[in-house]
């Protein structure tokens, strides 16, 4: 279950560094948009949605961060956030759909809540 658990994590951590990238190309293609048209209403207009939006992927991409490091730790905290996480990913479908269902599996099995117990 141990490989299971640092593949979890490692998708977790790639999955949340491309939303990152993501989120830069996604502001300054926006905000490149104000910029292109010379208008001063315009480039601050893009420049507030890009910042929103870029902000909001951000905020969805950094907690993939989080647990995939947490994870690699065995931190009992991380497992317990990758199963909230999962639940989340299950809407993203196709791919996040896959990777919310194989965390669930591989979170809730018996085996890796022993990894995860701090006492053992």
């Amino acid at each position: 279950m141990k490989d299971h658990i640092k593949i979890i994590a490692w998708l977790h951590i790639i999955l949340g560094v491309l939303g990152i990238f993501g989120a830069l190309i996604v502001s300054a293609v926006i905000a490149g948009g104000g910029w292109i048209s010379g208008d001063d209403v315009a480039i601050r207009v893009t420049a507030i949605v890009a910042f929103v939006i870029g902000g909001i992927i951000l905020l969805v991409s950094v907690p993939g961060i989080i647990v995939g490091l947490g994870l690699l730790s065995f931190k009992p905290w991380a497992r317990i956030l990758a199963i909230i996480l999962s639940l989340f990913n299950l809407l993203g479908f196709p791919v996040g759909t896959a990777l919310g269902v194989y965390t669930l599996w591989a979170m809730l099995d018996s085996e890796t809540s022993q990894l995860f117990n701090p006492e053992s």
